[in-house]
């Protein structure tokens, strides 16, 4: 099983299916959606009905893949999460030595550095994997947080496309970086 250690400020635990309730409360902020589906918030049946369900068909505690829960050490507060999963992990063809990176945090940790340093400290754990060869992130173009955060972590910009996923295609950036 894989453990993300504490970094500086943060602390991180695998999400498990029972953290619906915080998966909910994440994405309540219409600012946080944005990105995700134009800024409508989840519904409690979204968590349930799809979120939950499609976290189960990649959560692999082994490999470090699911959601990872960012904590704030101090005030003990959860500000969001880490996903990291096969690129094109539902599609026809997985990329299983290509992780995927997303993230996901709430607005009162915007511009302080947490998402940089939580997916810095989950890169730094998922390196050691033999069978990792790339990290990559997506993010649509007007994301500039998000494409920021991919650049910090040594992402290069690789490519627009059309992503597709079962639950709707978007215009999205590709930026990838070797795992070693």
């Amino acid at each position: 099983m894989i453990k993300i250690p504490d970094s500086e400020r943060l602390s991180y635990r695998q999400m498990t299916l029972d953290d619906g309730d915080l998966l909910f409360e994440l994405d309540q902020d219409p600012a946080v959606m944005r990105y995700i589906n134009g800024g409508k918030p989840s519904t409690r049946e979204d968590i349930d009905n799809i979120a939950l369900p499609r976290l189960s068909k990649y959560l692999n505690p082994e490999k470090g893949w699911g959601l990872w829960q960012v904590t704030e050490k101090n005030e003990q507060r959860f500000l969001g999460w880490i996903l990291v999963r096969p690129y094109q992990f539902f599609s026809e063809q997985p990329q299983w030595h290509n992780l995927e990176l997303g993230w996901r945090f709430k607005q009162i940790s915007w511009g302080k550095g947490y998402a940089i340093e939580a997916a810095a400290a989950v890169v730094q754990a998922l390196r050691e994997q033999s069978e990792v060869s790339h990290f990559c992130a997506i993010a649509e173009q007007d994301n500039l947080g998000s494409v920021a955060i991919m650049k910090k972590l040594g992402m290069e910009y690789v490519r627009n496309y059309v992503h597709h996923d079962p639950l709707g295609d978007w215009d999205v950036v590709y930026y990838e970086m070797a795992a070693r």
